[in-house]
């Protein structure tokens, strides 16, 4: 293979979960310092925890290689802790390796009891005897959970000085409570959310203290000659180092920082996309119109949990006809236009897995198994729309033969409660069928059904945590959907630089031929990068805050989850650094953000794009990031 992308590389080992690989996403998070873990009551039915709650389809490697021990640290290492999936879903807790002496661990809650949220683990074994846990049946469990838990509370209340609570910069962006099921009405931006709150705590690093600390890190040969840093502290803005840090430089996957920014500030968090059916001018004909979302499902066994499903809407559309039977199916992929391959994209890209060929109508996001594998590329369908209106003609009982290709007749776009837009526009956020209970007399292009993805949050959750490369492609052409520009590679392109310009960040700091960052023709500046983040934890664009959540979480999610692991003293990022990584051949990146000792938060962004072996290049990036989090830098 002649390039490495951050989505399909060892790097990548999945979402955290259990070693079953069927593995919870979401935001994680620790309880707050010196509450003790309280029994969380069972969520009702039809509620779910925070934003991507359901497992994502991922496939693990045959052999993982156990982690080596966690080293001694000056202060304790939080622990995220994915909250519990819906009741249908068994939730998966990975286990953190600690240093610490192992204490008591809880038995498994009552079948109708989520798990009890993780505590942070002490530095320090507490002194004096363990507490005898007496052998009744009946109350053993219980009391092995208190007392683990007042162990905790007071070793936590002892450690509080030092002890940064949540590896994200806010309390409230990790939370758990539950999202109501979507009803019938539009849906609401969610409300913002308290930002900087870790931000402005602790005592700000130095320039001097910060560049003594990382100067020579940043020298290390497998980085290579090509080196590109800025670091700054999130609540001044003020740049703490940098080193060519305007300098365009191939980013990688960085890139999708870019287009999770301007696609939320272009649509909002709670856009939805949807994927329309109407008539067709021939009786019994259904033209299936792609709306860009490409998390459709066949099924309900698709990659990405709560997506909009083909066998949902093809209910539909019996529902629709009354008596008559569909006869043939049309997809109709006019939303998109140009080419279906970006400039730049290596040559084994579609052959590998990497991406599909970026068309507005598709499901698992090209994939022929909705199974995203944690090494190596996802086999992709060589026509992903064909695919998708095949599987919807085989739920109408259509035979595949009789799937072409066209284009629905243009009528009026039912009014909702959104503002107007085209048809990939955000909607009802049910999925409802037309009232008519016969199919007599439907004119073309008549609605007969509509499905809706989930909210845009969601999707860019899932964009983040997998780097998923054709979602990167699909958001950026929604930024030039709602510009009015065309919907290709270069209209997205286009409208994506220009949104950085009306957010006031500096324009002239990006480069781009795609969104994904798959192309090596684009080039963004570290300290871009760094401006961005800082803009999203100010609240001055509260819709950009929504991105920290799908960050991945070293040694914790994502294609940060088997990162800082070696050598040892990388380690101590564990849960404190959050961050898109970036891989191709010869170029290595990450940019995110990270809590000092001294909880303050600081956003940096490291790109090298000449550097040599690649699991060495990314040790030598996570070495930086992690200086960084032990170093007070006054």
């Amino acid at each position: 293979m002649g390039r490495q992308d951050s989505q399909n590389t060892p790097e990548y080992d999945g979402v955290s979960g259990s070693k079953t690989g069927q593995s919870p996403v979401g935001r994680a998070s620790v309880p707050p310092a010196g509450a003790p873990a309280e029994p969380v009551p069972p969520r009702p039915a039809g509620t779910t925890y925070g934003r991507a709650s359901v497992p994502l389809n991922t496939a693990p490697p045959a052999v993982q290689s156990p982690r080596p021990p966690q080293p001694e640290q000056q202060f304790p290492q939080p622990q995220p802790a994915i909250p519990s999936a819906q009741p249908a879903v068994p939730s998966a807790q990975p286990a953190v390796p600690s240093a610490q002496p192992a204490l008591p661990e809880p038995q498994p809650p009552a079948p109708a009891q989520p798990p009890l949220p993780a505590a942070p683990q002490p530095a320090e074994p507490a002194p004096g005897p363990a507490a005898e846990v007496p052998p009744s049946p009946g109350n053993s469990r219980r009391a092995v959970v208190l007392s683990v838990l007042a162990t905790v509370v007071l070793l936590v209340g002892a450690a509080a000085g030092v002890l940064v609570v949540r590896p994200g910069p806010v309390e409230r962006w990790l939370a758990a409570d539950p999202t109501p099921t979507p009803t019938a009405s539009a849906t609401p931006d969610p409300t913002p959310t308290p930002v900087l709150v870790a931000a402005t705590s602790g005592t700000a690093p130095t320039a001097a203290g910060v560049s003594a600390a990382i100067a020579d890190l940043v020298q290390a040969p497998v980085l290579g000659s090509q080196v590109r840093v800025s670091v700054a502290d999130a609540a001044t803005g003020e740049s703490l180092f940098a080193q060519n840090a305007d300098t365009l430089t191939t980013p990688a996957s960085t890139t999708k920082l870019l287009t999770a920014a301007t696609v939320l500030a272009a649509r909002g968090p709670a856009y939805r996309l949807t994927t329309r059916a109407v008539a067709g001018a021939k009786p019994g004909q259904v033209i299936l119109i792609g709306g860009g979302d490409p998390t459709l499902s066949v099924n309900a066994k698709g990659q990405f949990p709560g997506a909009a499903r083909l066998d949902k809407l093809a209910a539909q559309v019996k529902k629709a006809l009354g008596g008559q039977q569909p006869t043939s199916v049309v997809i109709d992929t006019s939303l998109y236009a140009g080419p279906e391959v970006a400039p730049g994209w290596d040559g084994d890209v579609i052959g590998g897995g990497q991406a599909a060929r970026i068309q507005s109508l598709m499901t698992n996001a090209g994939r022929i198994k909705p199974v995203h594998n944690d090494v190596g590329g996802d086999p992709r369908f060589s026509d992903p729309a064909l695919a998708a209106g095949k599987a919807f003609a085989k739920q109408l009982g259509v035979s595949s033969s009789a799937v072409s290709r066209g284009v629905a007749e243009s009528t009026p776009t039912p009014t909702t409660t959104e503002s107007a837009a085209p048809t990939a526009s955000a909607a009802p956020t049910s999925s409802t069928a037309p009232t008519s209970a016969t199919g007599a007399g439907l004119a073309p292009g008549a609605e007969l059904g509509k499905v809706e993805s989930p909210p845009l949050v969601h999707v860019i959750d899932w964009m983040l945590q997998q780097s998923d490369n054709v979602i990167a492609e699909a958001m950026a052409r929604q930024v030039a959907l709602a510009a009015g520009q065309e919907p290709s590679f270069i209209g997205a392109a286009a409208a994506m630089i220009a949104k950085l310009g009306e957010l006031g960040l500096p324009a002239d700091g990006a480069k781009l031929s795609d969104a994904s960052g798959l192309s090596r023709r684009n080039g963004i500046s570290p300290k871009l990068l760094t401006d961005l983040l800082t803009l999203a934890a100010s609240g001055k664009q509260t819709e950009l805050s929504s991105m920290f959540g799908g960050l991945p979480v070293a040694g914790w999610s994502g294609t940060l989850r088997t990162r800082f692991v070696t050598p040892s003293s990388n380690q101590i990022g564990q849960g404190l650094v959050r961050a898109k990584t970036g891989s191709l051949t010869g170029v290595n990146a990450i940019s995110g953000e990270l809590i000092t000792k001294d909880g303050r938060l600081l956003v940096f962004a490291i790109l090298a794009d000449a550097t040599g072996e690649s699991g060495a290049a990314r040790q030598a990036l996570d070495k930086i990031a992690a200086k960084l989090v032990t170093c007070g830098c006054t």
